[in-house]
């Protein structure tokens, strides 16, 4: 009888997501080209968003030039295995001694048979870690990890990296006001800190802002990320996604593009428009003149993906932290459309 009830619960659920996909299918709405600089792309994520910002930063290292990782881990990770994910990746009891050697080798491997692109687009790259003392879902030596395979991909510490991990926040967005208590890690997974991560990125990565910060005073867009999708591959992602244009941006200024990954449950059908919204991204936006893309997740049960992750394991194909890989092909055809190079 529990064996039954478990059946029919999948069953049900794997219908509903069916129907809701087809149900909220929008029109095909392109997105502007905007005068973006193709060589100056950023990217940004948190927990499943952070391996995902990791797999686009060394996969495009020749157009994406620097990373913020809050709660994540380094590149390959998984190994392409689900098993490992679970059992190291987003273990808080994971052995800080992990074999660090094979995740770099893998990336070498990669970069020779021309999968991601050449290590040396690495150098002079900003990389920020973020890590919450409080966090009891990634271990803290997982995002230290992070960090030391940067440090150890290109001799010389030819990569720029800081490590933030003493603030008191759990697996949570810390941001000044908005969420829920920064010391629990509970939906939207924003938490209000008194601590501004968007704006801790924002400097790490680019510096001083080039005008006053203020409010958002840009636009929030939604639109089809289904007119990006290909036959070729099923990337299992949501059919709409979100872009912030600042103002100036959208008026034919010379802006750059920065890719901000929402971690698991924190996509738009779980959270509504609570992290393209409240993350803080936006208001430094404009400050910075910086376009933001919000892709978007969609839940699975077949693959096995309930909670909106990214694919940092493989769900999507054994080449999902290639180049190839089929979400990481989608956002890269994305921010083509808005007028940065990532092919």
């Amino acid at each position: 009888m529990i064996h039954e009830t478990r059946i029919r619960v999948i069953a049900i659920g794997t219908l509903s997501i069916a129907l809701g996909a087809c149900a909220a299918k929008p029109a095909a709405t392109p997105l502007p080209k905007l005068n973006l600089d193709p060589a100056h792309t950023m990217v940004s994520g948190i927990s499943s968003g952070a391996y995902m910002a990791t797999q686009m930063h060394v996969a495009f290292s020749d157009h994406v030039n620097g990373a913020a990782l809050i709660a994540g881990g380094p590149y390959h990770c998984a190994d392409g295995k689900l098993d490992v994910a679970l059992a190291f990746c987003m273990n808080p009891k994971a052995d800080a001694a992990a074999d660090l050697a094979t995740m770099l080798a893998a990336a070498r491997q990669r970069a020779e048979h021309g999968e991601i692109a050449p290590l040396t687009g690495l150098s002079g790259d900003h990389v920020y870690v973020l890590h919450g003392r409080e966090d009891a879902t990634v271990a803290e030596s997982v995002s230290r990890l992070s960090a030391e395979f940067y440090r150890q991909i290109l001799p010389d510490s030819a990569i720029n990296v800081s490590v933030d991990d003493a603030r008191d926040f759990a697996h949570t967005l810390p941001t000044e006001t908005a969420g829920s208590d920064c010391h629990k890690s509970e939906s939207p997974y924003l938490g209000h800190c008194g601590f501004d991560a968007a704006g801790a990125i924002f400097h790490h990565l680019y510096g001083e802002p080039a005008t006053p910060f203020g409010d958002a005073g840009g636009e929030l867009r939604s639109f089809s990320q289904a007119t990006y999708r290909t036959a070729e591959k099923n990337d299992f992602l949501a059919d709409t996604g979100y872009v912030y244009v600042p103002k100036d941006c959208a008026a034919g200024a010379r802006c750059s593009l920065h890719i901000v990954f929402h971690g698991c449950l924190q996509n738009a059908e779980s959270v509504g428009q609570s992290f393209v919204k409240d993350a803080g991204y936006n208001r430094w936006a404009d400050a910075y003149h910086v376009v933001v893309l919000y892709p978007q997740t969609h839940a699975t049960y077949a693959p096995l993906n309930p909670k909106a992750c990214w694919d940092w394991w493989g769900y999507s194909g054994a080449d999902y932290d290639a180049r190839s890989g089929a979400q990481m092909q989608l956002i890269a055809r994305v921010a083509a459309a808005l007028g940065a190079a990532l092919q």
